[in-house]
This record gives structure tokens, sequence and C-alpha cells, in this order.
């Protein structure tokens, strides 16, 4: 049986500061992706998963919520899974009104192992 959601935090390249709710069984990291000024990419891990292994089957629907007040940012993914076969989801953000085009990039990794 799929367990209740539970809560992490983080923070970026940057120094904004998010707050997560994650399927515990299911999600294993989450990356912020930027871009710099000299036109490269900079990528940190947001989050790890404290858990090496899951507990339970992650359920056929898989909610992860990410909130930055700082920055505008509040949204949350529902991935309807069934036979448990995604194992990565990104979404692209533009924070605050997105006036200044930074886009910011959240990598969503599953496949926490079986315990």
């Amino acid at each position: 049986m799929a367990r209740h959601n539970r809560d992490g935090h983080g923070s970026d390249q940057r120094g904004f500061d998010y707050d997560l709710s994650y399927q515990p069984d299911w999600l294993r990291l989450v990356k912020v992706t930027r871009n710099l000024e000299s036109g490269r990419q900079s990528t940190k891990t947001l989050f790890r998963n404290p858990a090496a292994r899951r507990e339970a089957a992650p359920g056929p629907r898989v909610r992860t919520r990410v909130v930055s007040a700082e920055q505008g940012i509040d949204f949350e993914i529902t991935i309807a899974d069934p036979r448990r076969i995604v194992r990565r989801v990104i979404v692209e953000t533009l924070p605050g009104d997105g006036a200044d085009g930074d886009v910011v990039s959240f990598s969503f990794d599953g496949g926490l192992p079986e315990s």
C-alpha cells in the first residue's frame, strides 16, 4: 500500500529555498537547472530522498509539489503510472512574472530501488 507524502527542503545555486512534498517510495532525487550569464548551465541536486530503498510499492498515482515563495513558484505534478514505467519528469518554469526570461528546470528522478 502506498504511503503518504513526506516533506523535504532544499536550496538552489542562487540560494533560493524550496519546500517539497514527495512520495517517499518513488522519488529518488530532484535536480534544479539554471542558465548562467555566460550561456552555460548550472545543475544542482535540490533534494535527495533520505531513504536508500523503498518500503512499499509507490502506488499507481504519484504526486510531487514544489514551492519557493521567494520566486513565486508553486506547482504540483501528478503521474498516473500504474505499470511503474516512468523514471524521470522534467518541468520548466518561469519564476515570478517571467519578465526576465530566467527559466528554471526541475528534473524529478524516480525509480527508488526495492527493499
